[in-house]
């Protein structure tokens, strides 16, 4: 080799190295543009500076209690961000405009899909259209029918005899430790993976073993929701598909993430396809049926995850926040279900109305999903006389929504489970004042299900145990992400009841 075309050689990732420099910088050039376009500076209205600024947050601890401030404030329920292209609203009426009565011109739209397309892919959750349709009609008749009602209560009760109720008990005689206290989220993230891990896959991760270990699975998954969901906090998504492209950062660890869901899952596929999935319950085996392509059904089972783990165990760890602090609640509770070791059937729990009612006023108080958006596709005028603009977003609000004098009147701030009987019995909520599982089209194929795993579990712990919040006087300090889960978690102190 010559001498020139050794310096030649030598020269070669000094030239690569520059050209990858000028391309990100012309990128993030790119991307600061784009970032100011979409912050329209020449916006001086007070919400829009005060998001820009973040100086909402020396008054509120969580941008959703901001949002609520605004909302009801707002005589007709509905605000605008401008800079942020969004329309919100905690009105009733444009609730229902939005799900049901116009429902084909808000979808979730392609934004949405891009956000979550790299983890739910085209999964239930991040479609519309002819594929929304089909996994829907395929996920009505599987989680309708007795067979997945039965397996999945068998699970559920199962979990709890054999791990949740030992763990809790453990606790409360200071074995764990001698101040008795755990992060109440934690566990019931873990027992609630466990389950939906095992209805969906068939697959145990035993996330709620005594020793609580590490579950590569789930850790990635948490990290993957995470990130994902963070996407949707930067000014632009060119940002994120920036990074994306460059395989750095955020986007670098997402991607690994991914990796390791993927691998969970395909490895579950092909275990499947070559044990034979016919005599099987879980829902990967039942929807192997329908569905041949691995990529697809890959997609439709990790959304099944999101929404069975994270969903339900954010709505108990609310319920049991909020139980803490009321005795007189809890009392009631104990009465209705009465003693005994043994769990109640489906049926017998669905007449327990005060239960019933006590875990819907939860939820109206700290809903797991706190928002939801879709994107017009055409010009709108909501029922409020709003208008809507083609391609922009359109947000409702359940908490605030469950914060609203003008839907539940005065002491809409107190956690009051009368306000759902009639004269004692429960009475189900209009779904468009209490959009906490969607309504209309769309509204939550397994909410019987979380709602049936909800209270299995509140019976089993009230029953035998006192759970009281450590510091019940601290505000709860939201996570960002694609639910309510708290920052720290939720510490609380076990005490066995001596019944």
């Amino acid at each position: 080799m010559s001498f020139e075309g050794f310096l030649s050689l030598q020269s070669m990732p000094a030239t690569c190295g520059f050209f990858f420099f000028a391309f990100t910088l012309l990128f993030s050039f790119f991307s600061l543009l784009l970032f100011i376009s979409r912050m329209k500076p020449w916006c001086n209205c007070d919400i829009c500076k005060s998001y820009l600024t973040v100086s909402w947050a020396t008054k509120f601890t969580n941008l959703c209690d901001w949002y609520t401030h605004l909302l009801r404030k707002s005589p007709s329920g509905t605000i605008h961000v401008h800079v942020l292209g969004n329309t919100i609203t905690a009105n009733p009426d444009n609730v229902e405009h939005i799900l049901k009565t116009n429902f084909q011109n808000y979808p979730k739209g392609k934004p949405f899909s891009a956000i979550l397309g790299d983890l739910l892919g085209q999964g239930i959750f991040n479609v519309d259209g002819d594929s929304w349709l089909f996994q829907r009609k395929m996920a009505s008749l599987e989680l309708g029918s007795v067979a997945i009602r039965s397996y999945a209560m068998e699970l559920v009760n199962e979990e709890i005899h054999a791990r949740l109720l030992p763990f809790m008990l453990s606790t409360a005689r200071g074995e764990m430790n001698k101040e008795k206290v755990l992060d109440l989220q934690d566990i019931l993230r873990r027992f609630s993976f466990d389950n939906i891990c095992k209805i969906s896959f068939g697959l145990d991760p035993r996330c709620l073993l005594p020793t609580l270990p590490v579950s590569n699975l789930a850790d990635a998954f948490d990290l993957a929701s995470k990130l994902s969901a963070e996407r949707a906090m930067t000014a632009s998504p060119f940002i994120w598909k920036a990074k994306r492209l460059l395989g750095i950062g955020s986007e670098k660890r997402l991607k690994e993430a991914i990796k390791v869901v993927n691998d969970v899952a395909h490895d579950m596929i092909k275990q499947r396809r070559e044990m034979g999935f016919n005599s099987q319950k879980n829902l990967l085996s039942r929807f192997m049926g329908s569905v041949e392509d691995d990529a697809y059904l890959r997609d439709i089972v990790v959304s099944f995850l999101l929404a069975g783990r994270d969903t339900v165990a954010s709505a108990l760890t609310g319920f049991f926040s909020l139980l803490s602090k009321s005795p007189e609640v809890e009392a009631r509770i104990r009465e209705e279900v009465g003693p005994g070791p043994e769990l109640p059937t489906f049926d017998q729990i669905r007449e327990m109305h005060y239960l019933n009612a006590a875990i819907h006023e939860s939820m109206r108080l700290f809903p797991s999903i706190q928002f939801d958006s879709k994107f017009a596709t055409e010009d709108d005028v909501l029922p409020d006389g709003t208008f809507v603009r083609k391609g922009s977003r359109v947000t409702y609000h359940p908490y605030a929504m469950g914060r609203m004098e003008s839907i539940w009147g005065p002491d809409c701030l107190q956690f009051r489970p009368e306000r759902w009987l009639r004269d004692g019995v429960f009475v189900p909520p209009c779904p468009f004042k209490y959009p906490v599982f969607q309504a209309g089209v769309r509204v939550c194929l397994g909410k019987d299900l979380a709602l049936t795993e909800m209270r299995s579990v509140v019976v089993a712990l009230v029953r035998q145990f006192e759970i009281r919040v450590v510091e019940p006087d601290q505000g709860p300090r939201f996570v960002p992400g694609l639910t309510a889960n708290l920052r720290g978690g939720l510490p609380v102190r076990v005490l066995e009841r001596k019944c």
